[in-house]
Order: structure tokens, then sequence, then C-alpha cells
């Protein structure tokens, strides 16, 4: 038997070595259309399950047919005594993190954040349910340093992970709007109802603009990040005065004269909030060096206690005090950073008080958002405007052990549907992020496959001009072993 010759040898070779690709290119095309699985979409459609009970408790509890108005209900020392039970149950429940400090003194940590929340969201409600005039300037201030803490907040996620995908913009917000709009949807109440989420989604684009321009600063220009960040918050600002300080602001006129309100009483919260953000870094140093050592510089800690009793005790009698809020509110912008910053110089005053936490304050603080929005459905009814009568004999009227027992099942109601619409809206937000992962994926195997496709073509031009060559090299060479092997060489060679 004689061997195969070269030439026949070299061509079945080259067959299945032209053919692979072409079959690669088929599975991967098969694969790209055929086989996304979107994990999350049960838990998807069971949290949109959850999301009409929800609606439907939420319209139950808003067309309550037994309520009276809600000024009936105006009560300043419920207002106190409410308050002060939480005080009792948040000094209770305070823990102390022994690791808290592992990786250095923290200053406002994520534990306290929430804390801080929740106190503020818990009087902001009393406020509402017992018609509490009279704290009118410090709940703007609660209102106020919400919006502070999402310029803070996403400045140092921003500044970090320099994570500007559409993955991220998507996730906040549905995590912010998701809920609301189905509430102002489905109850028929306009969103301005809800005006502290529009804040909120502002200030996260706002910040996240911000944050992108800085980034594009450090590309371009080479800059340090302190610099282009400080550039980058000082276009903000100037963004801001044009907008704010001239009559471009009545752009907002055309959406709604609430949020023509509403977005001049905290026009400036979010942009000192990144203000905060780009001093964090020497805030923190500045921790360190009067806490973290072997002995704590106690008289830094004095002084920045004073500071801070100072800070409130200004913006106290020189705006808090105002009985009309008509000529506190145009104030209220440039000054409310000092009882923000009041507060957190007294609460960040020790290593032992960085360390510590309500767990109570802590629970109400990462349902804020929820909590909010139900509290006009749930908690109250009518759109804000009545107080629900759930146990008889309830009413402005009525014994108030009895009026106290109707606002604390109310409140149960409302608090567990707020815990629920909470975890319904986290599983929306991560199966929809999942969601958007999976379809890049596939465009990607897409693109991919038209790529094979592209190679493929190649290899078939390769083909053919290998063909032509190798028919030339034989017919100037004549038939034999040596052709044969001028045939392989040039082969390899092109290979």
């Amino acid at each position: 038997l004689q061997p195969p010759s070269p030439f026949i040898t070299f061509h079945y070779s080259h067959c299945i070595t032209w053919m692979r690709p072409r079959l690669r290119s088929k599975d991967l095309k098969s694969s790209s259309t055929c086989s996304m699985i979107w994990t999350g979409k049960r838990e998807f459609l069971l949290a949109q399950a959850q999301v009409c009970v929800i609606l439907a408790i939420a319209y139950i509890g808003n067309t309550w047919p037994h309520s009276y108005p809600r000024n009936d209900n105006h009560n300043p020392h419920m207002f106190w005594i409410m308050n002060i039970c939480l005080g009792i149950a948040a000094l209770v429940s305070f823990q102390h993190d022994v690791n808290g400090s592992a990786r250095g003194v923290q200053l406002l940590s994520r534990n306290q954040t929430e804390e801080w929340k929740g106190w503020m969201q818990f009087a902001f409600i009393m406020y509402h349910y017992y018609r509490a005039y009279f704290v009118y300037n410090e709940i703007r201030v609660f209102v106020s340093a919400y919006v502070w803490m999402t310029g803070f907040g996403n400045f140092l996620y921003f500044d970090k992970k320099q994570d500007f995908s559409l993955d991220r913009m998507i996730s906040m917000w549905i995590r912010i709007n998701y809920f609301p709009i189905l509430l102002s949807v489905f109850l028929s109440v306009p969103l301005e109802l809800y005006y502290v989420v529009p804040l909120h989604t502002a200030g996260f684009f706002i910040t996240m603009a911000t944050c992108y321009i800085s980034y594009k600063l450090q590309e371009y220009t080479k800059l340090s990040a302190w610099n282009s960040n400080g550039m980058a918050i000082a276009i903000a600002l100037a963004v801001h005065v044009v907008f704010y300080e001239t009559p471009c602001v009545n752009f907002l006129k055309l959406f709604s004269d609430e949020y023509y309100f509403r977005f001049q009483a905290d026009k400036y919260s979010a942009w000192v909030g990144m203000l905060s953000g780009l001093l964090w870094c020497q805030l923190k140093q500045y921790m360190q060096w009067v806490y973290a050592g072997e002995s704590t510089r106690v008289g830094c800690m004095w002084l920045q206690r004073i500071c801070g009793i100072l800070l409130l005790f200004v913006w106290y009698n020189a705006f808090g005090w105002m009985t009309d809020k008509y000529m506190y509110n145009p104030l209220h912008p440039y000054v409310f950073w000092m009882p923000v910053a009041g507060f957190l110089m007294l609460r960040n005053s020790s290593k032992y008080l960085t360390e510590l936490h309500s767990t109570v304050l802590e629970f109400f603080g990462k349902i804020t958002l929820e909590t909010y929005v139900l509290q006009f459905h749930l908690f109250m009814c009518n759109n804000v405007q009545h107080i629900p009568i759930v146990i008889p004999n309830s009413g402005p009227d009525g014994p108030l052990w009895i009026k106290t027992a109707n606002m604390l099942l109310c409140g149960i109601i409302f608090v567990s549907t707020a815990v629920w619409a909470r975890k319904v809206t986290i599983s929306t937000q991560t199966t929809v992020v999942e969601l958007l992962d999976e379809v890049r994926k596939q465009m990607k195997g897409i693109r991919d496959g038209g790529d094979s496709d592209a190679e493929l073509l190649l290899v078939d031009k390769d083909k053919q001009s290998f063909m032509e060559e190798e028919e030339s090299v034989t017919n100037r060479n004549g038939n034999g072993n040596e052709t044969e092997l001028v045939s392989v060489e040039l082969r390899q060679e092109n290979v």
C-alpha cells in the first residue's frame, strides 16, 4: 500500500480546519438566540403580584369610609409623648459594635445613617398625624438632611466606584420611583404629593453628572482626583446658581407650583452633600487624629462638642424660632447646613459614640421611602387629609386611650405594609438589573457571532487564493513528488 499523497493529506486537514469556524459560528448563533435564561423571572412576577396586593391595601386604606379631618387631630402633647416613647425605645435598643473601628474610627457609618433617617422619619410622620405646626422649621431641616444624604452618599459611591453604567441608573431609579409611581397611578393622586421622591431622583442624577464630569476631567486633563472633584463641584454650583437664582427657575412652574416651592426649598441640599463628600477624607483623617490614638485628644473632643452646640444654638435663635413659615422658607436653603453639621459633630464626638447605634431607629431608617409614601394612605387617609377610624368611638371627640389604640392599630398595619413594600421593591430592582445583565450578554453573543461570520468570510477568501496559487504552481512545475512538496510548502507557509 502506498502512503497517502501529501496533497490529499493536506487538503483533508485543510477542509477540517475550514469547517471548524463555520461550526463554531453556527453553534454560537444558535446558543446566543436560544440560551437566554432569566433566573429571576419567577421572583419578578411574584413581586409584581405582591405589589398588586399592596396597592389594593393602599386603596382600601385611602378610601376608608370612616374618618375625620386631620386638622381636628391637632395635639402637641401626644406629638411629644410619642417622640419620648421612641427615644426610650432607642435607648433600650442601643448596641455597641466592638469591631466598629476595626478599619479606623468611622464618621457617619451605615448603621448610624439608618438610625438618623429613622428618628427623623418618625418625627416627620408624627408631625403630619398630630398637626404639629410648631416644629415646621425643624421638619424642613429633616427633609433637607435627607436630600443632603443623597448628594453625600452618591458622591462617595461614584468617586470610589466610578460606576456610571446604565445598570446603576436604572437600579436607583427603580428603587426611588417604582413604588411611588405605581401608587400615584393606581390611587389617582398627583406625584407631587410624594415631593421627596423627585427631590431624591434629581439629587441622584445631579450627583452622578457631577462625578462623571470629574471622571472625564481626570481622564483628559490628568488633574488629580481632588482638583477634578473640586472643579466639577464648582461647575455644579454655577449651574445651580444660574438656574435657581435667575428667572430660569420659573421653568418648574410648568410642572406645578408645588414642585416650584419644594425644589426651591432644597435647591442646594444635594450640592452641600457633594461638598461634604469632597471634604470627607480630611474629616476622617481628623477623626483618626483625635480618637484613634492611644489616648483621645480631650481638648479637641470638647471643642467639637462646643462647636456643634453653638451651631444648633445659632440656627435656632436666628432662624428656628420663626413662627411664620413664609418668613423662614426663603432663608432655609442657605442655613439648613448649620443644624445638620451641629448634629453630626455631637453624634460623632467620641469613638464610643461612633460605634453605637439604635436597632429600633435603624429599622425605621431602612423603610423611610415606603413609610413616607404609605403614610398618606394607611396611617392617614384620603390623601393625608383625614384620620381613619378603625376602632369605634375613636373619632375626634373620643377618649384619648381609644384614639391612641386606633393610632397604634393603624400604625401596625402601616409599618407592616411598608416593610413588605420595601422587600418587593428590592426584588423588582435586583431582578430587573439581572435581566439587563442577561440581555447585555446576549447582545455580546450576537456581536461575537457576527465577528465569527466575518472570520468565516476571510477563511473562504484564503481558501480560494490557496487553490489558485496551488493551480498556478502545478501548471508551472508539472506533476510529481516535487510538485506535491512545493504545494505543501507553499500552503504551510501561507497558513
